[in-house]
Order: structure tokens, then sequence, then C-alpha cells
């Protein structure tokens, strides 16, 4: 290539583009979902063409929020996540609904459950005994199940199989001998 002797690139002005400036991007849907126009079922895993986008003055711990917008395979309705890593997870924010979701949903449960037990021990002393012999009489209880079970299973490993199918046999040949008188 050709440079002339003048050429200064300091001279060449800067692209200016947008901060929230769209990229097209290839994607899978990252969880299974149901249109609100159509009700057609999107399920995780199916490949689309998507915009992405940084959602402005939204941040988790310096980590940008990107959004997403899908097309609808059947109605070509227009469908909107965003990344929430907070919960390393998804949001839906509009066009489909997120299909139910048990495992999140027993979780969130049991951390409530964990908080409410961690404000009523630190309000109430008699509280945090009380829960104290709850759990050891549970570990004692687990304890009893599990040696039970282990005795059970030395009890099944003792067991000689060649001297039952022995026994039977003479059984059997006591019971012809008898047939027979």
């Amino acid at each position: 290539k050709y440079y002339p002797p003048d050429f200064d690139p300091a001279k060449i002005p800067k692209l200016k583009l947008p901060k929230d400036r769209q990229y097209v991007v290839r994607l899978m849907a990252p969880f299974n979902m149901r249109c609100k126009t159509c009700g057609e079922y999107i399920y995780k895993g199916k490949k689309f063409n998507a915009r992405k986008e940084t959602v402005q003055n939204e941040a988790y711990l310096g980590l940008p929020i990107f959004r997403f917008y899908i097309k609808c395979t059947r109605c070509l309705a227009e469908i909107t996540f965003k990344t929430d890593p907070e919960n390393t997870d998804y949001t839906m924010e509009h066009g489909a609904t997120r299909n139910f979701q048990a495992e999140k949903l027993l979780e969130e449960e049991e951390k409530r459950m964990q908080k409410e037990r961690e404000e009523e021990e630190l309000n109430n002393p008699m509280k945090v005994l009380e829960n104290r012999t709850k759990d050891s009489k549970l570990e004692m209880e687990v304890l009893e199940n599990l040696q039970e079970l282990k005795e059970l299973n030395q009890r099944q490993a003792n067991v000689d199989f060649e001297a039952m199918l022995k026994q039977y046999k003479e059984y059997e040949e006591e019971q012809k001998r008898r047939e027979q008188e």
C-alpha cells in the first residue's frame, strides 16, 4: 500500500458508535418458554438470531446486564429476556412466560425457611436451644437407621447360598423317599 509523505493517522476522524448499540448474535433459548400471543412452546436449546444490547444503568457487581430480543417461531412476536448474574440465570421480560421450574421454587422456599429460622434464633435464645435439640434428635435417628441398614446388609451378606441349596436338595430327596414308602 502507498502512504503519502504527508499522511497523518491522527487526522482520520474516529467512528462514533452509540453506547446502547445492538449486535446480532446467534444464541440458544436458555429456558423453556411459551409465547403469550400464539401459545407456541419454545424449548430450551432452540437456536435464534437475536439482537443483543447492554442494559443502560443496570449492572451487578460491575458486570453488565444484557438484553436479548428474539422472535417467536410461529407468529414472529418479539420476546425479550435479560441476563441475571445475581442468580446465575435469566429473567423473562415480556412476550412470553417462562415454564414452571419446581427446583428453583423449592430452592427459594428452603432459603426463606433458613432465613426465618435464623431471625427467630437471633431474637429468642430458647428457640436456639430447641432447634439444637431437634437437630441432634434428627441426627441420632438418622444414625440409628443407618446402623440398622448396616446390620441388615451384614445378615444378607452372611447367607450361604450353597448350603441353602444343599439343604433344599436333601429336603427334596427326603420328600421323594416318603412318597415311595
